[in-house]
């Protein structure tokens, strides 16, 4: 483009000869104009984490066109997906605890109020985001978990099973983990780890390197050094995010999900917490972030990511700078977030090879898939103390 600019102006004839000042200046008014940022500014715009998120990309938009606000919009969005099962990692019925069970996390913010609504570790209810929608509403609160929220559900009028389901393939996946003891697991420092249980804790706790490889993210690595350049089929962890601005600049974000497999019984992930799995303001833009929980919520890098655009960062750069903070302590940490800036701005900062996601604007016809080459720079935007 650089290039193509300075033909345009005769400073570069078709033999390549150009004068240097004018690359430097040009390529300097480049970066100030483009910055690192992935997709140019426009509003409304919806946005939405992984390759299975098509139709609640498209779902929400037709929520914004309805002139129903982003609030609604990201949780058709996240509904969608509840009910039809995009992922395994997304929705009732799929990815089970040791006990079989399967457990909701889901949270809405806007980002005018700052209002936030969420469930964690919801029993026997499919419409999860709906319930934080209910928080929201309904209460002062902003979590709800457990029993207590399944029966904060049932009060509300949603649909509670009486038992716990699992499809069918989810119920064989169970059952042979069972048959192989249990492994892998999320134990540590307990007797009987190699086994079904029961537990109990070790004489002396073992403090565990930030860089030990740990049930499935020994499969990612191990995908990293085989050259699988998607990691797109790797759902075990995988949280739908999806973010929406209206066209009066009112933000919102949604996350749902049903959280890692074989999880402890009670584990709650990052996605329901505030600052982790997403953060909005309208007065700067929004994030949704996606991978390990258990290590993301120990650094909230939607927040920090929202955060780090008032310091001038594109939303690229915020994302790159949110998974660079938990890199530089867990080396073989995955997971990625998804920024928009209130402009309508957006970009994605990734620790795979690559992160998919979808955009949809108002040139759109339907749902845009985009794939973020994942490349983290090795030092930080802001060396903060």
């Amino acid at each position: 483009h650089v290039l193509l600019y300075l033909y345009s102006l005769n400073k570069l004839d078709l033999r390549g000869k150009m004068d240097f000042n004018y690359l430097l200046y040009s390529m300097l008014l480049c970066s100030m104009c483009c910055g690192l940022t992935f997709g140019q500014g426009s509003v409304p715009i919806v946005l939405a984490t992984w390759g299975f998120a098509q139709q609640p990309t498209d779902k929400a938009w037709e929520k914004l066109q309805a002139n129903k606000g982003p609030l609604d919009a990201v949780q058709s969005g996240c509904e969608y997906c509840e009910f039809n099962h995009c992922a395994s990692s997304v929705g009732y019925a799929n990815n089970f605890d040791e006990n079989g069970e399967t457990t909701l996390d889901a949270m809405l913010m806007e980002g005018k109020t700052h209002k936030v609504g969420g469930v964690a570790a919801i029993k026997r209810v499919v419409n999860a985001i709906g319930v934080a929608r209910a928080v929201m509403d309904y209460t002062t609160h902003t979590l709800l978990t457990g029993e207590s929220a399944t029966s904060f559900a049932r009060e509300m009028g949603f649909p509670v099973l009486e038992k716990t389901t699992l499809t069918n393939a989810t119920l064989f996946q169970y059952l042979r983990w069972r048959y192989r003891d249990c492994q892998p697991n999320n134990r540590k420092n307990v007797k009987n780890k190699c086994l079904c249980g029961p537990y109990s804790p070790l004489d002396s706790v073992e403090e565990h390197s930030p860089n030990e490889l740990t049930t499935w993210k020994d499969l990612i690595l191990l995908k990293k050094l085989a050259g699988d350049a998607s990691m797109e089929n790797l759902d075990d962890h995988d949280t739908l995010g999806v973010l929406a601005i209206d066209a009066k600049g009112d933000i919102a974000a949604g996350v749902t999900t049903n959280g890692m497999r074989r999880k402890v019984p009670g584990r709650v992930g990052d996605s329901p917490i505030p600052g982790s799995g997403a953060y909005v303001d309208n007065d700067i833009g929004g994030a949704v972030c996606t991978g390990d929980g258990d290590i993301m919520m120990r650094f909230l890098p939607s927040y920090h990511a929202v955060q780090m655009l008032q310091f001038g960062l594109t939303p690229t750069q915020a994302g790159h700078d949110a998974m660079l903070r938990i890199l530089k302590v867990y080396p073989f940490f995955s997971g990625a977030c998804i920024v928009v800036n209130k402009q309508g701005e957006h970009g994605a900062g990734c620790t795979m090879a690559r992160f998919p996601m979808y955009v949809r604007t108002s040139n759109m016809d339907s749902a845009t898939l985009l794939r973020v080459n994942c490349t983290i720079p090795e030092t930080p935007y802001f060396n903060i103390k």
